[in-house]
């Protein structure tokens, strides 16, 4: 009765959580008639900065109330659209002319929204790439041709591409994902083959999110007001409390997905990186938050499973998810070192050597200065990451991992025929 009773918990948090094997986060596209000053102005916002009038703009807006909205899809929407807004109006003129208050226009209905959504007022990864997609085709494929963001930020293809590959590696991962209340039931149960035919899915579906990854072709930068030395006061939320506040940005950190095979897995981050990434489920929506809580709460555990029953295929199959994890973790590290340490590293030479060429005013450009040390969401981001590798790394049965470089093909190859018997 108690195995029963809390698959069932895990299986209720899965169903808020939103995850769905044909359309995992469903996105609403519209808001009632009312908000359409919202809805018209965040449609507009590259324009607007371009233009360098969304200051301006979103000064002439009325005031709103928030309690037309009702359901959770209004609600998600409508904090990304005061997300983007708010974004173009303190980033509108760059890093070096920030702003220090958001106007009570802006300011009360988002709070007012992010509290009834269990959210902070500031764009989040559920934001930007969970609640902001949708098709050309309602009736295509879920792939990039046949996806389009609802709301943007300047950047145009770049940052397009950026916010739906995210969306693709988070679809990828669904099977994953569904497959951990399995893994659960299997442990309590005692079923070595069930647990090791759902750790196989779990395994295909992690390098399904490293392929999707690779469509990546650059990094869009969502800019805080947390440990962010052009904003190092934070942000006033006028009409709503006189004193500052801090938050992080946008981050992969804020995802629940690695969170959650994290959790399922064993893996257990360093103070540092693990205080960081603890920080980042504050931004992720309660459902997403309470799923990997309940994960990291089940006994016995999934890694203390594999060690007591020591059967050969259940070790390599728990193995074969660490590697898997580790594999995705150090091509993270080469996106963000290509498309951020990078140009970050070089603009900040530039800046140091006061050099004026056109070309390196573009790099210095690109490269704003918050993110020559630290990563969006506030961390010191190569660190971070190599650190978290190498801990999920130190929870193989076989020891620490010395190489990923096991063939992707072989491992797909052999797993397909597994799941398929």
């Amino acid at each position: 009765c108690g195995i029963q009773t809390r698959t069932q918990q895990l299986s209720f948090f899965m169903t808020l959580f939103l995850v769905d094997a044909k359309s995992p986060f469903v996105s609403k596209t519209e808001l009632p008639k009312y908000y359409q000053p919202w809805m018209e102005t965040a449609r507009n916002v590259p324009k607007l900065i371009d233009s360098h009038s969304l200051r301006t703009h979103i000064h002439q807006m009325p005031l709103l109330e928030t309690h037309f909205m009702k359901s959770h899809r209004e609600l998600r929407l409508a904090h990304l659209a005061l997300s983007v807004m708010t974004m173009g109006y303190v980033w509108q003129e760059g890093d070096r002319d920030t702003v220090k208050v958001l106007p009570r226009i802006l300011a009360v209905p988002y709070c007012e929204v992010s509290q009834r959504l269990g959210l902070p007022p500031i764009l989040t990864h559920a934001d930007a790439v969970l609640a902001n997609w949708k098709k050309k085709d309602p009736q295509g494929p879920l792939d990039m041709e046949n996806l389009e963001l609802l709301l943007s930020l300047p950047g145009g293809e770049s940052v397009r591409g950026f916010f739906l590959v995210t969306m693709l590696v988070e679809l990828a991962a669904v099977p994953g994902v569904k497959a951990i209340p399995k893994v659960i039931a299997g442990v309590r149960q005692g079923e070595v083959a069930t647990v090791t035919r759902a750790l196989d899915s779990i395994s295909l579906a992690i390098n399904g999110m490293k392929e999707a990854f690779k469509l990546m072709h650059g990094v869009h930068l969502c800019c805080r007001w947390k440990d962010n030395p052009c904003m190092a006061e934070g942000l006033v939320y006028e009409g709503v409390q006189a004193e500052p506040m801090e938050f992080s940005g946008g981050s992969a950190a804020q995802s629940s997905l690695l969170h959650c095979f994290d959790e399922l897995l064993g893996v257990k981050h360093e103070t540092k990186s693990g205080t960081f990434l603890t920080r980042m489920r504050d931004y992720m929506p309660p459902a997403h938050k309470q799923l990997i809580q309940d994960i990291s709460s089940h006994r016995p555990s999934l890694r203390d499973f594999v060690l007591e029953r020591n059967n050969a295929g259940l070790v390599s199959a728990f193995d074969r998810c660490v590697s898997q994890l580790v594999s995705f973790r150090s091509y993270h590290i080469n996106v963000v070192s290509r498309f951020i340490a990078v140009p970050a590293a070089r603009a900040k030479q530039l800046r140091s050597q006061d050099q004026g060429s056109e070309p390196d005013q573009a790099i210095i450009g690109k490269a704003p200065t918050a993110l020559e040390e630290r990563g969006t969401g506030g961390s010191a981001i190569m660190s971070l990451l190599k650190t978290a590798r190498d801990q999920t790394s130190n929870v193989t049965i076989h020891g620490p991992l010395s190489s990923t470089k096991t063939s992707d093909l072989t491992l797909i190859s052999e797993l397909s025929s597994r799941l398929s018997l």
